[in-house]
């Protein structure tokens, strides 16, 4: 009784104590935002006047700012507490609202309005001797097989009367860049990351994060030209039954060139392949795309239904982009960009091929700027493996296919339509309007309404 009289007495006290530290800890921090902030803009406007007056030349104040940040630098890290090999520790995020909606006109089919969210914020520590460690987390949905989520999709749905949402682990790497010079770079990444390839959706998913080893060389040929070469192999999964695991090897040459102040291009060749295929089966890797041709390695009583062909694919792609000076309704140069890609898998003759076609009309991102865009894509059901795939470009099976199930299902076998507007009223925000219209290439069963629409309404806001 007394022991419990005693813990409530010394309650205020401890509130008490938790707000003054909180108060300390929230003034020390808003205090050297500020004392940052003034600090940087006072020298800056001292250095600009003294150009001015020509007391000091455009060279020797690059080179007093140069001094004054690294005087900063030090002086940050004995206030924040950082190491004094960490140079700088950055935080960044976003967070996207977004209305989703699936409709189609076969009865068979019962609409979906979803209402979801996208949620991720990490940090990025960048060392001395050319090191960069991050993490990020992400919200995400589970999957087939326990414990993970989406691969290729940090979507949450609003549902299942507010219940508490999972946050997982997007990336976790480690980057050393030990070559950068006026004509060659070169980074070396480990461990969960960003994809180290330039490829659009009909390839991977923009949330897709590979796990494994990336390479990134890059040679700045002349002023208007520069040649890069991406390598990366990913461990696609950890067998305890095998060791025969999968995983994916691939390298692509890309070439950046800008012809004039108006005209830019882009190309890019890459080989890709895929070793240990027997062993992606659906109970081995997360089953969220449909496409792909399976067949059973297992029995009729313990089916195992696994892709029927290998994936090397030839990935081909190519872009003009034209600026225009200015536009109506828009901020700055406005650019117009033509471009496709196309897939031909040389492990099979059969189904092997996918392309996609469009144009994007500007570029949001920045406040006043817009764009609109529209491609064609077209992805045969073997041109490349299903669970890479974009997972907003779907259509309907009536009846499952061969180790497969039934339903609304993005992946490849798919051809249609994808129109995406959007537009940033702030630096902040985006607002975004995108619609897809896609089909099945080869319906389930023959001749049912594959036919689907989708729909995106998306509030993005980034930090």
């Amino acid at each position: 009784m007394n022991s419990h009289k005693k813990i409530v007495k010394n309650k205020p006290i401890l509130i008490n104590r938790t707000l003054r530290l909180s108060l300390v800890a929230t003034g020390f921090f808003i205090g050297l935002a500020l004392d940052v902030s003034v600090r940087a803009q006072s020298s800056d406007a001292l250095i600009d006047k003294l150009v001015d007056k020509g007391i000091l030349s455009v060279k020797e104040a690059n080179e007093l700012r140069d001094e004054s940040d690294k005087g900063f630098t030090s002086a940050y890290q004995v206030k924040s507490g950082m190491p004094d090999w960490v140079n700088s520790l950055r935080f960044n995020g976003d967070l996207r609202l977004r209305f989703d909606g699936i409709h189609t006109d076969n009865p068979a089919f019962l609409d979906r309005n979803r209402f979801r969210y996208r949620a991720r914020f990490g940090f990025t520590a960048v060392m001395r001797d050319d090191f960069e460690v991050g993490l990020r987390l992400m919200s995400g949905e589970g999957t087939s097989i326990d414990r993970v989520s989406d691969p290729i999709s940090g979507n949450t749905t609003f549902d299942n009367n507010g219940a508490k949402k999972g946050v997982f682990i997007d990336l976790v790497y480690a980057k050393w860049s030990p070559l950068n010079t006026a004509d060659w770079s070169a980074s070396f990444t480990g461990g969960k990351m960003e994809n180290p390839f330039v490829f659009s959706g009909l390839i991977f998913d923009p949330d897709y994060t590979p796990e494994g080893f990336g390479q990134n060389w890059s040679y700045t040929i002349d002023a208007n030209h520069s040649a890069k070469l991406n390598l990366g192999g990913f461990l696609l999964d950890e067998l305890r039954a095998s060791s025969n695991d999968p995983y994916l090897l691939g390298a692509q040459v890309r070439l950046d060139s800008k012809w004039s102040p108006k005209i830019q291009t882009s190309f890019g060749v890459a080989g890709l392949a895929i070793t240990g295929t027997p062993n992606l089966s659906t109970a081995n890797v997360p089953d969220q795309n449909k496409g792909n041709t399976r067949v059973n390695v297992g029995t009729v009583a313990s089916p195992v239904f696994v892709p029927a062909v290998n994936f090397n694919p030839i990935v081909v792609d190519a872009s003009l982009t034209y600026l225009l000076d200015s536009f109506p309704l828009y901020s700055g140069a406005f650019p117009i960009r033509f471009g496709g890609d196309y897939v031909n898998n040389l492990a099979t003759g059969i189904d092997n091929q996918a392309y996609s076609i469009g144009v994007t009309f500007g570029k949001s991102g920045k406040r006043g700027t817009w764009d609109l865009a529209y491609h064609w894509k077209s992805l045969e059901a073997d041109s490349w493996f299903e669970e890479f795939v974009d997972s907003d470009t779907g259509a309907f099976y009536q009846s499952a296919p061969i180790g497969g199930s039934g339903g609304y299902g993005p992946g490849t076998n798919l051809r249609g339509h994808h129109i995406k507007a959007a537009y940033s009223p702030l630096d902040s925000l985006t607002l975004g309007l995108t619609y897809f219209l896609f089909d099945l290439i080869k319906e389930a069963p023959s001749g049912s309404d594959s036919q689907t629409s989708r729909i995106q309404i998306d509030a993005t806001w980034k930090f």
